[in-house]
């Protein structure tokens, strides 16, 4: 379990992280979003150590990261794929850092076939392609077998497999009671693997929930009908709750009734229904609605 505690951190006069509390639990994947200079690579930083924080307090199982004895057993990082020495081979570098803990090297080879790079595991970490550097990254983050994974977007520079891969890995660490805290800025890729979000907006925690309740409160639920008497059912449904948009000469966009209701109406003045499919909105939705007043830096509006 990871829990942050009022933690802030200053760089000068800027807050990165602004009093920030969260619990990340085992068994689930905890989504951790934000826009860029939300504050998430800081706080990330601040739970290994690698920052200090400002004030407030972070730990990893009842543990803050710097008085662990043997932490590549208890955390699994990937912040920086490219933190390697260059000069040496993948299985190298593995077995430089297995040695820090006494880790056995029939681990290193276990996590090295587990990451998939065993083709490329004798050569230099510094010719890696960025998949092939991710991979050996994520092997680095899994070789103490840690009951904890802070993954910084994990999937950057992978293909379709890797990607793949990297999902149904995540789900089976969760499944196994692990706690999982996983950094992306593919909303897609997200919302197939975590089953919990945190969002940061300006160093503040935006949201904290589950990723289903947080699509529902962010997004609004449409309903798409197709009917040859589309006027008299926009005229059936019309109220001050509700939105009617035109999409085609017999199809509607209903915002404000859900489906059943729309399909009793129809049904109560005999106006037949060729098509009603409720559609929900998604995860990247939810995302832009919360974090709209909170992106720090934007990019220039294209004319159409």
């Amino acid at each position: 379990m990871i829990t942050a505690e009022g933690l802030t951190k200053r760089f000068g006069d800027k807050k990165a992280v602004d009093d920030v509390s969260f619990t990340v639990k085992p068994g689930s994947v905890t989504g951790f979003l934000g826009p860029n200079g939300a504050g998430k690579s800081t706080t990330m930083r601040m739970i290994v150590g690698l920052d200090k924080p400002t004030d407030g307090s972070v730990t990893v199982n009842g543990q803050s990261y710097g008085t662990m004895k043997a932490p590549l057993t208890e955390v699994g990082v990937l912040l920086d794929a490219k933190a390697v020495h260059t000069g040496r081979s993948a299985r190298d570098h593995l077995r430089a850092m297995a040695a820090t803990h006494g880790i056995p090297n029939s681990r290193v080879d276990e996590v090295i076939d587990l990451a998939g790079i065993g083709s490329v595991a004798r050569k230099r970490a510094g010719k890696f392609s960025l998949g092939m550097g991710q991979r050996l990254g994520i092997a680095a983050a899994l070789l103490g077998d840690p009951h904890t994974l802070i993954l910084d977007e994990p999937v950057n520079g992978l293909d379709p497999e890797g990607v793949l891969w990297v999902r149904q890995f995540v789900r089976y660490a969760a499944s196994e009671g692990r706690t999982v805290l996983l950094s992306s800025h593919l909303m897609s890729e997200m919302a197939q693997t975590a089953d919990h979000v945190i969002v940061l907006g300006r160093g503040q925690v935006l949201a904290d929930a589950p990723l289903d309740e947080l699509v529902r409160s962010w997004t609004t639920a449409t309903v798409r009908v197709r009917t040859p008497r589309v006027a008299d059912l926009a005229v059936a449904v019309a109220g001050p709750a509700t939105e009617i948009v035109s999409t085609g000469p017999e199809s509607l966009q209903i915002i404000g009734l859900d489906a059943s209701r729309i399909g009793d109406i129809a049904a109560d003045r005999g106006i037949p229904l060729h098509e009603l499919t409720p559609t929900t909105g998604s995860l990247e939705d939810a995302y832009l609605a919360l974090t709209g007043d909170a992106v720090e830096y934007r990019s220039m509006e294209v004319a159409a």
